[in-house]
């Protein structure tokens, strides 16, 4: 029979921060300061926060592969941050499904891992030059072999963690989390390679993670005791994605003088500077596969 939802906090749930444990958090906080309306208030927030994290991480991927289709290119968007992203899925799962936490939130995992895993086939078939059939079929296979292994990792670590041991549970959380992490620095590579612009990664899909990143760490801070560990991995995750944007905006303003010419001329960056390349300001700079920003929409193509 199955156990019943968890009323109490295991302690491999601390390295997730508030991942999975917040709600148990705040029916003990209301259980215990009913008396102090402003601690209930910082509950109510708690759950505010987490409500925006969990509806990040559902739809966060989602705008990443509409603009992948779109485009018809994966161009700048690195496969080994997407794989990493979908392995973590494995664990996160594994965590969810042994703390059996409430539906919502087993479910969670498995849609991030599936969305992520149909944007690495995306980058199989668009950059890559896979045919679709055979992208689709490796990503099917993919998607079967983490499954299967998650479906394994279940089985093995539910026994032990009936039994009180821990600490498989703590290296599951640890290892989704630091893969997450992880998936955040190959895109520093491919803005090495285009001298810090940020191509082929979608903004509102960044914009997306990085709330989730701040609503969680908001939601840390707000409770009764801190979560040092989950802490860590939501302000480095907020570091890098930081970073990312910050690379592309200096970009912009070391290119400014010619973005300003390539639009009284009416084209992109792009057109400009194929058609004057003396104009190119890192001639021997890696180019792209073909004009980035005569894809995008018009408020895309400004930033």
């Amino acid at each position: 029979m199955t156990p019943p939802p968890q009323t109490s906090i295991p302690p491999a749930a601390h390295v997730l921060g508030t991942i999975g444990t917040v709600y148990v958090a705040i029916d003990y906080a209301i259980s215990e300061l009913a008396d102090h309306r402003w601690q209930m208030l910082v509950c109510s927030g708690v759950l505010a926060l987490n409500t925006h994290h969990y509806a990040a991480h559902y739809i966060k991927i989602i705008p990443q592969i509409w603009h992948n289709w779109r485009r018809k290119s994966t161009e700048g968007l690195p496969g080994l941050m997407l794989m990493l992203w979908s392995v973590c899925a494995v664990p996160f799962g594994v965590y969810a499904i042994v703390q059996n936490f409430n539906f919502a939130l087993k479910l969670q995992p498995q849609c991030f891992g599936g969305l992520t895993l149909i944007t690495w086939g995306q980058s199989l078939h668009y950059h890559n030059k896979w045919k679709a059939w055979s992208s689709t079929l490796m990503t099917l296979a993919m998607a079967i072999a983490f499954a299967a292994t998650e479906a394994i990792l279940i089985v093995t670590l539910r026994g032990p963690y009936k039994r009180g041991v821990d600490w498989p549970m703590t290296m599951t959380a640890i290892t989704a989390s630091v893969l997450l992490g992880l998936g955040l620095i190959p895109p520093y590579f491919e803005l090495a390679k285009r001298n810090g612009r940020v191509i082929g990664i979608n903004f509102i899909f960044l914009a997306v993670d990085y709330a989730g990143a701040v609503f969680s760490l908001l939601a840390l801070v707000a409770q009764h005791t801190f979560d040092v560990l989950g802490g860590t991995i939501y302000i480095v995750t907020i570091f890098l994605e930081t970073g990312i944007v910050a690379s592309h905006v200096i970009w912009r303003f070391r290119v400014r003088q010619i973005r300003h010419e390539a639009k009284a001329c009416g084209k992109t960056y792009d057109e400009f500077i194929a058609q004057h390349p003396s104009k190119d300001p890192w001639p021997t700079a890696s180019t792209t596969e073909h004009d980035i920003e005569r894809d995008q929409p018009p408020s895309a193509s400004r930033f």
